[in-house]
């Protein structure tokens, strides 16, 4: 008999994964958490069925939340990660010497022990000095925090459910008055392809572009998130992730990626006309 996980990316798109194995099924006080094995993408996660990491794509999605916010600004030595509980973000962002202080704040604990017993790959920077864990909701957290952290990653799941705080007018305030001067946010920006996803990341863009002078979305491509277009909202008080990337500077940490690189961080700004036109209507 064969096993197949599969994720309904609108009602008439459906993506499958083969499964070898699955090896957990916990239901937590806020969602349902799922492990399986698989053949071609190794081992990944779900949260309420919904893809959240696979041990072959990982890599480019946490490189991109990571790399173009430090690269563009590599005095940053306060982060706050908001969600994140595979790890990978926190994995990223202590590979800098710089970084002196993380804040990771999941309203899930049971996400972050699942992942720190089953997902090693994206979880073994957890147990870093550096590394503060904080098992609360991101939303209330963040209202007590003002000019005190340098970026603020925000590796939500999708608006809706536990995620659903982290898309709205107030977050995103709190998360302004919460920055310090040149401080950067950075945020998971849905995908443009479909219309439901389309529609959040244009009410996501639209409410943060409120608060932020500087306000731009970038792109990877991630092959298990839905269409494999995904996009990253890049917002700060001063810092332009193109005008002020330091590419040598950020090349001679000698930071070993598999996706991101100092060329592709300024064409990953360059987004095509029908992603253009959603911004400019949103």
């Amino acid at each position: 008999m064969e096993l197949w996980y599969t994720e309904e990316h609108t009602p008439t798109v459906r993506f499958s994964i083969k499964v070898r194995k699955h090896i957990l099924s916990k239901k937590s006080p806020f969602q349902q958490i799922d492990v399986f094995d698989s053949e071609e993408f190794g081992r990944f996660f779900t949260l309420d069925g919904l893809m959240m990491v696979t041990e072959k794509d990982e890599f480019i999605y946490h490189e991109m939340i990571v790399h173009v916010p430090m690269a563009s600004n590599l005095s940053i030595k306060k982060a706050l990660v908001i969600g994140g509980g595979d790890g990978g973000t926190v994995r990223e962002l202590t590979r800098y010497g710089a970084i002196e202080h993380v804040d990771m704040v999941d309203i899930d604990e049971m996400v972050v022990n699942i992942c720190r017993e089953y997902l090693p790959f994206t979880s073994s920077a957890l147990g870093d000095a550096r590394v503060h864990l904080h098992f609360e909701d991101g939303l209330k957290f963040i209202r007590s925090r003002e000019n005190f952290y340098d970026l603020i990653i925000v590796d939500s799941t999708d608006p809706f459910g536990p995620g659903e705080g982290l898309f709205t007018r107030e977050f995103y305030g709190n998360c302004h008055k919460a920055l310090a001067e040149n401080g950067i946010l950075v945020n998971q920006h849905e995908n443009p392809y479909y219309e439901s996803y389309a529609l959040s990341m244009q009410r996501a863009h639209s409410r943060i572009k409120e608060f932020f002078p500087v306000c731009g979305v970038y792109q990877a491509h991630i092959p298990t998130y839905p269409s494999g277009h995904w996009l990253f909202g890049f917002a700060s008080k001063k810092i332009d992730p193109r005008g002020d990337l330091r590419a040598d500077a950020w090349n001679a940490l000698g930071i070993t990626t598999r996706y991101y690189n100092t060329d592709l961080h300024a064409g990953a700004f360059m987004l095509p006309n029908y992603v253009k036109d959603l911004l400019n209507r949103a």
